[in-house]
């Protein structure tokens, strides 16, 4: 029996992958941490593919948050008129969306919410993740929403309301711009994401969402992915989701 035992440990601990330098790119003994090569890749592609994926907060008391990314979007960096990198624009802000594919770029908005995106290989590109579906911790998840609350009446959040936005999905899991921002996500301890089973879902592809002030083109490029049926997205679209269905 101990026999076995080591050996189911020994295949957690080799399993994992490791970088040159004997660094362990995955912190979940059985689950492969997101590396490099994945997010070192077109824009497009690393927004699509993060549908389905794992992403994973430790928080200070080393307890862990998990959620099922569900909706996504694409700012495809100096080219794109609606995103902050337009034209080459370096500012303190942006900067970690020139910083090495896979960095956090967590921003300030309307004077109350966070918006977490990662960095990908086009100059200034971003992914903005919009939700996510609560795997593990959701009780942590429900307290933060509600310590988060400007009523002074709590509300008790529904699971699929958790996460279900980019601000929201920030609240739950202790996402802000001081302690998350600049992180590079392959090896940073306190946040990754991990490899999952391909979602069993379609894709439904749409235009983002919040972008009314930007020129026409842009406004209705088809840069917004999500998982059909998932409760958690946060806002459907219901003519591209019959184009799949029918």
């Amino acid at each position: 029996m101990f026999h076995v035992m080591f050996q189911n440990v020994f295949k957690c601990i080799f399993s994992m992958k490791r970088r040159s330098d004997g660094t362990v790119v995955a912190l979940t003994p059985g689950r492969q941490r997101l590396s490099d090569e994945f997010f070192n890749r077109p824009c497009l592609q690393v927004a699509v593919d993060l549908l389905g994926k794992t992403l994973v907060r430790k928080l200070e008391d080393g307890s862990l948050l998990r959620c099922k990314i569900v909706e996504t979007e694409c700012y495809l960096g100096v080219t794109d008129k609606a995103c902050h990198t337009f034209g080459g624009r370096r500012t303190e802000k942006n900067a970690p969306m020139y910083m090495k594919p896979g960095t956090s770029y967590v921003y300030f908005t309307y004077g109350m919410y966070h918006c977490f995106n990662i960095s990908s290989q086009e100059e200034g590109s971003a992914v903005l993740l919009r939700a996510a579906e609560p795997l593990e911790g959701e009780d942590t998840m429900q307290l933060h929403r509600q310590a988060s609350q400007r009523s002074a009446k709590e509300k008790s959040y529904k699971t699929h309301e958790l996460c279900n936005g980019p601000s929201k999905l920030c609240m739950a899991l202790a996402i802000d711009r001081f302690t998350c921002n600049a992180k590079d996500l392959t090896l940073w301890p306190e946040m990754w994401f991990e490899e999952a089973p391909k979602p069993e879902e379609s894709v439904v592809t749409s235009t983002r969402v919040g972008i009314d002030s930007v020129e026409k083109e842009w406004r209705l490029k088809p840069l917004r992915f999500y998982l059909l049926g998932n409760k958690s997205v946060s806002k459907r679209d219901k003519l591209q989701e019959g184009a799949i269905t029918s």
